[in-house]
């Protein structure tokens, strides 16, 4: 496993060489990310049979364990959600908003957890997308590591100054503590937008400097040839006809 940018610890986003999607083309695992991400419009029975597929596909992609770590990150965010829209507006919509967010999350772990910005910036120039666009995102997407290992950096300061505590959440949700944890879930959540905040904006400064560099050493020229070219496979084929027959079950047939 190879890390994206120099994140610390065990939760950067990893690479996965041992993933079968390795070998799929990275327009294939573009195409079946933003067709997963559109499955959040489906009504919720059919999200939670998605959801069940998609799981089979985790499980075969050998990735359950890192979507898994990737959305435990977002788990106060997911409860406070959660508990609002039960407690504001139905049970229904508290479950299918989680699931959406849920999926998302998976959707895109699995992308970024299997392809390497080299490949994110050719399937983007076969898409027709400038040069020079192409190559920003590429940049931004190594930098994805960077923003978590940022993060990590900004809440160990502050803590050792004192300015912020990880929020006491109680285990065990009884029905007489419900305002006490969702008052708990509403601090973790803005504690971490205190904390996101100056992490990406030094984040995204380093981006910047990163892509004026390349650019002054002709890293964005388009007449650079890349290490190699892009070509389908039997296994691309497989999955976009897979991908298009889960679509056409879980939409039209009633």
């Amino acid at each position: 496993m190879i890390r994206l940018g120099p994140a610390r610890g065990a939760r950067a986003i990893v690479l996965r060489e041992d993933s079968p999607l390795r070998r799929v083309d990275p327009r294939v695992k573009l195409a079946l990310s933003l067709g997963a991400s559109l499955a959040v419009m489906l009504p919720l029975e059919r999200l939670i049979a998605f959801m069940a597929l998609y799981a089979l596909f985790l499980l075969w992609a050998r990735l359950m364990d890192e979507v898994a770590r990737q959305v435990w990150r977002l788990k106060w965010i997911l409860i406070l959600l959660f508990l609002v829209d039960w407690l504001i507006i139905s049970l229904d919509l508290a479950v299918i908003v989680t699931l959406r967010l849920t999926l998302l999350a998976g959707t895109f772990t699995v992308f970024f957890a299997t392809t390497k910005p080299e490949e994110l910036r050719l399937a983007l120039e076969w898409l027709r997308v400038p040069h020079r666009y192409a190559f920003s995102v590429s940049l931004a997407f190594q930098s994805v590591g960077l923003l978590d290992d940022q993060w990590r950096a900004i809440r160990e300061a502050q803590q050792s100054r004192g300015a912020w505590s990880p929020p006491e959440v109680k285990r065990g949700l009884r029905w007489n503590d419900l305002r006490a944890q969702v008052s708990a879930a509403t601090l973790a959540v803005r504690d971490m937008v205190a904390l996101s905040v100056p992490a990406i904006v030094l984040a995204v400064k380093h981006a910047w400097a990163m892509n004026e560099a390349a650019y002054a050493r002709g890293f964005d020229s388009p007449e650079r040839v890349p290490y190699h070219r892009l070509k389908m496979t039997g296994l691309d084929w497989l999955l976009l006809t897979g991908a298009l027959a889960t679509g056409v079950i879980l939409v039209w047939v009633k």
